[in-house]
């Protein structure tokens, strides 16, 4: 079990320091005349003005859905939990332990999004700010990878 638990901590900090998402641009005339090199200074320019403009999210925006996420996984803990336990005989115990482990995984992996992520997400208004900004410049933005 330590061994399931140290290798998801380990995923979950790999998936944390990634890098972060970036804009799919289509290949209209601008990018065309500028080239990949040109438009990825401007991606970043851009997410450099999003950041001082405080499009960012932010901490609240993250902690929100950390909470979310949270309260979801303890739901779907509790009712795997109430099913093995039924099975074993004790329900309410089953539920219990299901809630409180599926609980603090999802708390375990947000805090590492939390902590290490801000390079690796984008969040809906720093995205469509970088949208915004790209295509005052001539870019056409067709989605995220």
């Amino acid at each position: 079990m330590r061994r399931v638990v140290a290798a998801g901590i380990a995923a979950t900090a790999a998936l944390a320091c990634a890098s972060p998402p970036q804009p799919v641009l289509y290949p209209n005339a601008t990018y065309q005349t500028v080239g990949r090199e040109v438009a990825d200074v401007d991606i970043e320019e851009c997410r450099v003005l999003a950041h001082e403009a405080g499009a960012t999210g932010g901490d609240s925006e993250q902690a929100g859905e950390l909470a979310k996420e949270t309260v979801g996984s303890a739901g779907a803990g509790a009712a795997a939990g109430a099913a093995g336990g039924a099975i074993r005989g004790n329900a309410g115990m089953g539920a219990a332990i299901g809630a409180a482990t599926a609980a603090s995984w999802s708390a375990v992996r947000g805090g590492f999004r939390w902590l290490f992520g801000s390079r690796r997400s984008a969040s809906s208004l720093e995205r469509r700010f970088i949208e915004r900004c790209l295509r005052d410049r001539g870019y056409e933005v067709i989605g995220w990878k």
